[in-house]
């Protein structure tokens, strides 16, 4: 049995964690830690278990073997740090961190003393992903040179994200830092390592100065371009999918998958069956941390992803291509 304590609930996951944890058999959450101390102790209520003021003593107690971290950005560095040189093993919400030395001091931690890391990263377990991922390894698409995500939602349009969303000191960053995160890690997935970047972020709804509205076109060796889109500002959502190449392509619309090779004649068709989904994160956490199994989501992933971040802020910010 994992014994859980969870770190803050300040991310609008985190919920979504303790819920995924409560369906696990060899998991139980123990305790709940919060920088919002009446917010934590609401939760813990709720959730029947001990509310802990302090972080150390919370990490100092012996019912504690993991953490699930949904502190504010901001605050990854210092919680994660903490949670590892404790001997407690880590499951985290993206982004890692907001720099890349950050991260870096992170996976030092981890690595120093050889616990358990994870980073949710859950557009690498679908269907979807395996299915490209084999495309390209068994060369059916031909040469990659172009894919396209888009994932987007309608929080600030709605006003249904809550207002500390906004507060880059603490999200450091807005929509892009968020749910780009997703296009992000997938591109880097499936392309490979990132050569440039090029950014363009404004901001329509939400509070500034966070964006709302962000593009990134990021360029890979081999060739590839990637575009990567998100938005706290799409009444209807809009997510595509897009992986083109020389020889076929794979592309998924209103919530389906399509795709089409040169190896078969005929125009675009539906697999007749996709590839089976990867475990949840959560789930290979837990199996990484019992069972010794590899955890793909690792430190080396999630810096990955916030050099890409880092890049794409300052492509902006300076409004030119970066080279990374």
């Amino acid at each position: 049995m994992v014994n859980v304590l969870m770190l803050s609930k300040w991310h609008v996951h985190a919920v979504d964690y303790a819920r995924a944890l409560a369906a696990q058999p060899d998991a139980r959450i123990t305790c709940v830690w919060d920088e919002d101390a009446a917010r934590g102790r609401a939760w813990a209520e709720e959730l029947g278990v001990r509310f802990e003021a302090d972080l150390d003593a919370a990490l100092a107690r012996a019912e504690v073997d993991a953490v699930v971290v949904d502190t504010p950005t901001s605050d990854h560095c210092p919680v994660m740090v903490k949670a590892a040189n404790a001997g407690k093993h880590i499951f985290t919400e993206k982004a890692m961190a907001a720099t890349v030395e950050e991260c870096r001091q992170i996976a030092d931690a981890v690595a120093k003393n050889g616990v358990k890391f994870c980073i949710s990263f859950p557009n690498l377990t679908t269907s979807l992903a395996q299915l490209c991922k084999q495309a390209i390894e068994e060369g059916s698409l031909g040469k990659i040179h172009y894919m396209r995500m888009r994932m987007a939602h309608d929080g600030a349009l709605r006003n249904w994200l809550p207002p500390y969303w906004y507060d880059v000191e603490k999200a450091c960053g807005g929509a892009m830092m968020d749910l780009g995160c997703h296009p992000m890690y997938a591109a880097s997935y499936l392309l490979g390592k990132p050569t440039r970047i090029a950014s363009m972020f404004n901001n329509t709804m939400a509070p500034p100065p966070g964006e709302d509205n962000a593009v990134s076109v990021v360029e890979f060796e081999g060739g590839a371009i990637a575009v990567l889109e998100t938005g706290f500002i799409s009444p209807y959502h809009g997510d595509a999918f897009e992986l083109l190449g020389t020889e076929g392509a794979i592309v998924r619309t209103a919530n389906k998958i399509k795709m089409k090779t040169n190896r078969f004649d005929g125009g675009w068709y539906v697999p007749a069956s996709l590839p089976d989904p990867r475990p949840a994160a959560i789930r290979q956490w837990l199996d990484g941390i019992q069972a010794g199994t590899p955890i793909p989501f690792d430190t080396a992933r999630g810096i990955a992803l916030t050099e890409l971040l880092e890049n794409a802020y300052r492509s902006h910010a300076e409004q030119r291509i970066v080279v990374i």
